[in-house]
């Protein structure tokens, strides 16, 4: 599909507006990570999900900035020393990224279900909800595979037992010529 505009108005089918929200969400922080670290920003962002959860990002973190802000301080924050946050970032980036692997696998699995009229929202499950759900998925695998090979040794036997009628039957039609 690749990139696209997108003509900027409310999503709205649900699940998609959630959808939505959730990587414009992570773009967000993302940028506003970036501006931090690389103009030495003090920020803090508070948004509230179309389900009324609400997510925040700061640094350097979000009730120090909200202080300032309300308390009108004009000091700033004392600056952390230079490359503390640079392990932290690391560790957002990797979040972030396995965050999307996460997502990518639950979209293939919700397509998985629709194609056998099953409806689940992966995004409405918890950690433990999907890890149970990835564990019966992998025995559900493991089961599947079990069934192959057993119709797989089956069908080879059934082969084998006819090939030998078959041959005597064919080296009578032979002898009887």
């Amino acid at each position: 599909m690749g990139r696209r505009k997108i003509e900027m108005k409310m999503v709205k089918d649900r699940g998609s507006r959630q959808v939505t929200f959730s990587k414009r969400r992570n773009g967000l922080f993302k940028k506003a990570n970036d501006l931090a670290t690389l103009c030495g920003l003090e920020i803090a962002i508070i948004v509230f999900s179309p389900g009324g959860k609400a997510f925040s990002f700061g640094n350097p973190n979000v009730e120090d900035v909200v202080d300032r802000y309300l308390n009108r301080k004009s000091e700033p924050i004392p600056p952390a020393s230079e490359g503390m946050f640079e392990k932290e970032n690391e560790e957002l980036i990797d979040l972030v990224k396995q965050l999307q692997l996460e997502k990518k696998k639950g979209e293939m699995l919700e397509k998985e279900m629709k194609s056998r009229g099953e409806s689940i929202k992966i995004e409405d499950l918890d950690l433990d909800e999907l890890l149970k759900l990835k564990e019966s998925l992998e025995r559900l695998r493991q089961n599947v595979r079990m069934k192959e090979s057993e119709l797989e040794a089956s069908s080879s036997l059934l082969l084998l037992a006819n090939e030998p009628v078959v041959e005597a039957d064919a080296s009578a039609s032979k002898t009887s010529i």
